[in-house]
């Protein structure tokens, strides 16, 4: 079943002489509970496509559906909403708030929304994430890959329909990169997440089960690595 549709997706920064065309007429689908990886090299637009897709940049012009809605016909109040509980954004960067401990940091998103924290599923969110022995630490007390462990947990809190995921690994070495992505499969496979990653990195994007390249805006290869998970 098709969870993400986009169509003849444009985006031009700036005028005349200084005007940069990030994307340009990118058009695809999405299926609910796909892994897809988006590589492409620096300043291709992969990043712009993402924050498009995620609520947090509008499209020049185009048209992106997520479950049969027209996400940018909504107004600013409603596009928050869609964030919050449509989806889960996962930077390199973390962002977490460095005043909040890792529960207050993981739940923040609820709670911006005003609704009750899912305590069951916080519980399994730390479980899975091996976050129960540190859930009272501040974010200075954590290696990077702990922290990006935490800004997951935020990401899943809210039992997105679709998690986007920009460069996730990027600032992690091998070992912690490869967690992260387990990680991040693992949440795809057990609640029926899309999951959309953003990377540079081909062995991440093997691991998907399809493959969209992008250079200069436009989509350059579109395919499928594997039709089934092992």
């Amino acid at each position: 079943m098709e969870i993400l549709k986009i169509e003849n997706l444009t985006k031009v920064y700036g005028e005349g002489e200084n005007q940069v065309r990030a994307l340009d007429g990118v058009s695809f689908s999405v299926e609910k509970g796909e892994f897809l990886a988006i590589i492409g090299p620096s300043g291709s637009g992969k990043s712009t496509l993402l924050h498009i897709l995620g609520g947090v940049d509008r499209p020049t012009s185009g048209k992106v559906w997520m479950d049969g809605q027209d996400v940018y016909a909504q107004d600013e109040e409603q596009l928050a909403i869609f964030r919050r509980r449509q989806v889960g954004l996962i930077y390199q960067f973390y962002n977490l708030i460095p005043v909040l401990d890792v529960v207050e940091n993981m739940t923040l998103p609820v709670l911006m929304d005003g609704r009750q924290v899912n305590e069951e599923r916080l519980r399994e969110l730390l479980d899975t994430l091996g976050l129960t022995d540190r859930q009272k630490n501040l974010p200075n007390q954590l290696s990077g890959g702990q922290q990006q462990r935490v800004s997951i947990g935020r990401a899943l809190m809210n039992a997105p329909a679709v998690v986007l995921a920009d460069e996730p690994t990027g600032n992690l070495d091998s070992r912690n990169s490869q967690e992260i992505v387990e990680l991040l499969k693992h949440s795809n496979r057990k609640y029926g997440q899309t999951l959309i990653v953003i990377t540079h990195d081909e062995s991440i994007a093997l691991q998907a089960d399809r493959v969209i390249a992008i250079e200069d805006g436009r989509i350059v290869r579109d395919e499928r690595i594997r039709r089934a998970r092992a």
